[in-house]
């Protein structure tokens, strides 16, 4: 038969189920404890890995942003710096040419050079007109020295062609304009085929066919360039 329990003995069973619901309570509080400690730290751990994420992302859109802006400043200043340079040297050949331009006229003071030049200009007109008749046209103050120009070439065009006869005269009613410096036009074909013989229009081309080899000359080779006059 079971004996009821005294006060003290039940006090004591009370004791020890407080006791045991405690420690239940704790550990349990500890679990739920380490549980949001590693809860935590993972979230932790993953937010971090996002903003270093964007921190690397934004800097390495800010690095290739800034390497993109410093090309474009580094090309921008190297196209100002080319256009200076080609600028420079473009005047330095104007100038070079004008200088030329303003000469030709002291090619028309020694008059016995001069005839010969004039008569050299009017043979190469003759052989590329290759025509039985032509007219020169020059300034009328150089009148007197183009006709005895043209009186030389045609013994020498003759000489030159086994004696074939040419017709040259001076077309006196068209002069060359008092602003040429100096030359002939040979002019065939009834008129239709002028061939610009006079020293403006020689250095013009001069000014075209030699340019390559002066630009070389005064600037030197263009190891850039892939194709050459």
């Amino acid at each position: 038969m079971a004996h009821a329990m005294s006060d003290d003995q039940v006090a004591g069973e009370l004791k020890k189920m407080t006791a045991f619901i405690r420690q239940e309570a704790l550990e349990k509080a500890k679990e739920i404890q380490i549980k949001a400690d590693e809860e935590f730290a993972i979230e932790k751990s993953k937010l971090v890995r996002q903003e270093t994420f964007s921190i690397d992302s934004q800097f390495e859109k800010k690095f290739k942003q800034a390497g993109m802006s410093q090309q474009i400043t580094r090309s921008t200043l190297a196209n100002k710096t080319r256009i200076k340079v080609l600028s420079a040297r473009q005047e330095l050949l104007d100038d070079l040419f004008d200088k030329a331009r303003s000469k030709l006229v002291d090619h028309t003071k020694d008059k016995g050079k001069y005839q010969d030049l004039c008569k050299n200009l009017i043979l190469e007109g003759l052989y590329a007109l290759n025509e039985d008749k032509v007219v020169v046209r020059a300034k009328k103050q150089d009148y007197d020295v183009v006709k005895k120009a043209i009186d030389g070439a045609k013994d020498e065009y003759k000489r030159s062609m086994n004696g074939r006869e040419i017709q040259v005269a001076l077309d006196e009613k068209n002069p060359q304009s008092e602003g040429c410096s100096g030359g002939v036009s040979i002019v065939g074909g009834g008129g239709r085929i002028d061939i610009n013989n006079t020293l403006d229009e020689r250095l013009k081309l001069l000014e075209t066919d030699a340019l390559p080899m002066v630009r070389t000359s005064l600037f030197g080779k263009n190891e850039n360039r892939r194709f050459h006059d």
